[in-house]
């Protein structure tokens, strides 16, 4: 095999692995987990007393253990400027003159002389506005549980289209308190939130240039 060959090998493996890439993520993981199964107690049961199914009567159905599921109600509204200008200018200038030069009068040197000028401007100016808009709602699964109670939630949603998918990822830090019944908590009640859309369909790759035409325009001065 030479080495066109390879390199073309190379490339089509790349562009095949690349279509099914899935989109890397900035959410805290895993994405989920198990529920621990419960500690083993050798209990006496009784005529209605069951000790391995026992389960109180008013509990709390409120998520708290690891494997529990809530749901995150996302409504992040954000809206962001910034405006700047930098201005600067220098200039400069040099003048030299021959009075005398190996006893020749200074009327015979008047021609000979030298002078520069320099200037030098520089303005720069930025506008920068940034307006985001995300709702949705997204279930998550407890994937640990701090010593004060706090609860750290992890989750994803993935939707397959005819030609891509999407990823709806969410992960942060939930307090009890902010706990609604249903196990409902807004996004805007999350500690260290972390939301994302992700999609792997062709229309997002191509608003991306691929490794090969990266590589090759590294080397053309633009």
């Amino acid at each position: 095999m030479n080495i066109v060959t390879a390199m073309a090998v190379v490339v089509i493996v790349t562009g095949l692995a690349a279509c099914s890439v899935t989109p890397t993520t900035i959410v805290q993981e895993p994405l989920t987990a198990r529920p621990r199964p419960p500690a083993s107690s050798a209990g006496t049961p009784g005529a209605i007393f069951q000790n391995a199914a026992y389960r109180p009567l008013f509990e709390d159905r409120r998520a708290r253990l690891v494997g529990d599921i809530i749901t995150i109600s996302i409504a992040e509204k954000t809206s962001a400027g910034k405006q700047s200008n930098n201005s600067a200018s220098k200039t400069g200038s040099v003048e030299a003159s021959v009075p005398k030069l190996f006893g020749v009068a200074a009327n015979a040197l008047s021609g000979l002389g030298a002078s520069a000028k320099a200037a030098t401007s520089y303005e720069d100016k930025g506008l920068v506005n940034a307006t985001n808009n995300f709702t949705g709602t997204i279930s998550v699964t407890v994937v640990e549980v701090f010593s004060n109670g706090n609860l750290l939630v992890s989750g994803e949603k993935q939707v397959a289209f005819d030609k891509g998918g999407e990823f709806v990822r969410f992960s942060g830090v939930v307090t009890p308190d902010a706990i609604a019944p249903g196990n409902i908590v807004s996004s805007t009640q999350v500690a260290d939130a972390r939301v994302e859309y992700r999609t792997n369909s062709h229309i997002d790759r191509a608003e991306v240039s691929n490794w090969l035409t990266r590589f090759f325009l590294s080397f053309v001065p633009l």
